[in-house]
């Protein structure tokens, strides 16, 4: 396990791509360390996971509505009782607006990525285009080493 690394190899690539694919040991503790080599750049990173993300375009970088569970409460009316609609903020739209001036990006870590269908992995590939300052990286499953490559590679 190489304690000391500086990480350049994994930012230049991620620069390049825009989006990536890592694998890692599943012990964990190599994320964090690549994190910290990217906050030390000048990036901002944003954790989320893949599970119950939903439509993810809308999710990221729409207005969307959401159902919490209804907990045996009814609309008002002649509707299903499925509850109300709430609309939040798109998550990473708002991020970028309120990014610190400072910052060269956005990195969207997702973690359990290997749950994504191919749709949503090639929004992810787009995503860097659409918005440039946004960068991703997806944890796609557990290796005996860290590793990465292109998202787009996956697809």
């Amino acid at each position: 396990m190489a304690l000391l690394t500086t990480g350049k190899p994994f930012i230049k690539a991620l620069e390049s791509n825009g989006a990536i694919a890592v694998r890692m040991p599943l012990e964990g503790g190599f994320e964090g360390r690549y994190e910290r080599r990217l906050k030390a750049t000048g990036y901002e990173t944003m954790n989320l996971t893949a599970r119950g993300l939903g439509d993810v375009s809308s999710y990221l970088t729409a207005i969307h509505g959401v159902r919490p569970a209804h907990l045996g409460k009814k609309s008002l009316g002649s509707g299903a009782a499925v509850g109300y609609t709430y609309f939040i903020p798109p998550m990473l739209t708002y991020r970028l607006d309120t990014m610190s001036t400072k910052a060269k990006g956005m990195v969207l870590w997702l973690i359990e990525g290997h749950i994504l269908s191919r749709q949503e992995l090639a929004y992810l590939v787009s995503l860097p285009t659409i918005e440039p300052r946004v960068k991703v990286v997806v944890e796609m499953g557990g290796d005996r080493v860290f590793s990465w490559e292109p998202l787009a590679n996956l697809i």
